[in-house]
């Protein structure tokens, strides 16, 4: 699915020769990783309702970590897309992109915190709303990060939050189960990303922009492209998917998801110990035996 796709917009292909925009990856990246994700939502179904009310994060912190770590990532691809820092120029739009990567997820990130904390029910603090928020951003501005001016970055950080938590609530409301809102941050907020390449960044700024709102004709190639991927990853998605999924390959059985995946295939059962954690659920591998002898 990926690989095709990245050669037609980076490897000289004929989305490259129609002139599509993606600095970074927004749209060879995370588009594909979003709509993938959607067509396998939608082909191998919700889990049961039983285990959805059974599935809480068991640690925020946790999340908050592997949020920072992809932040501080983002600045390795972003700004690394220049693939060169050896002139001033190459330099300039470096940091530029540095600059955009850090505004976009800022603003996005704390937008979908105030959201969900004073409008959006149960209207409560939620920190992993507020990291997918700032993922949200990121994925945004991937795509243009090295084509638009920084007062731009925020509004497609702005507009980024709301496509993303618009987008979360959708897909409840359709009773599409995404565990962790891959779609909306990577299908919905990439293509918002792709989007905002065609409607921002000035061409006498001197980065490469062509933004319909200084008189560019970039919007309706980015839309091309957009309706293109969609209609590839999708339609490849389901090709490969839909097999694997007839075959059972796709998903655990109801039993399986009720014990749980540590329970049936780890040992120990638990990676970590809780209120609920039960010592006798699997016998101590052969090391621990000989730890705990020795103790006695």
């Amino acid at each position: 699915v990926y690989a095709p796709w990245c050669h037609w917009v980076w490897g000289g292909g004929f989305l490259a020769e129609w002139g599509v925009y993606d600095f970074a990856g927004g749209i060879v990246v995370h588009v594909t990783a979003g709509f993938s994700a959607l067509a396998t939502l939608l082909l191998v179904g919700k889990r049961p309702e039983e285990h959805k009310a059974n599935a809480v994060p068991h640690n925020v912190p946790f999340v908050a970590l592997g949020t920072a770590l992809l932040w501080f990532g983002w600045f390795g691809f972003n700004p690394g897309s220049t693939l060169a820092m050896n002139t001033a120029e190459s330099a300039n739009i470096a940091g530029l992109v540095a600059v955009n990567t850090t505004l976009s997820p800022c603003v996005a990130g704390l937008l979908v915190f105030a959201l969900r904390a004073l409008v959006v029910e149960p209207k409560l603090l939620d920190v992993g709303g507020f990291c997918n928020g700032i993922l949200g951003g990121l994925v945004s501005i991937t795509a243009g990060c090295g084509f638009v001016k920084p007062w731009e970055a925020i509004i497609i950080g702005f507009i980024g939050g709301l496509v993303y938590q618009g987008a979360s609530m959708l897909l409840r409301k359709l009773k599409v189960d995404d565990v962790v809102d891959a779609f909306p941050v990577h299908g919905a907020c990439g293509l918002w990303g792709l989007l905002a390449t065609g409607l921002f960044g000035n061409p006498d700024e001197g980065v490469g922009g062509n933004g319909v709102f200084y008189g560019g004709d970039q919007l309706s190639t980015q839309v091309v492209a957009a309706l293109v991927i969609i209609a590839w990853v999708g339609g490849l998605s389901t090709i490969i998917i839909l097999p694997l999924h007839k075959l059972g390959a796709m998903r655990l059985s109801d039993d399986f998801q009720e014990a749980g995946a540590d329970v049936m295939e780890h040992s120990p059962s638990k990676a970590y110990k809780d209120k609920n954690y039960d010592a006798s659920a699997s016998a101590p591998a052969p090391t621990e035996k000989k730890v705990e002898e020795a103790a006695a």
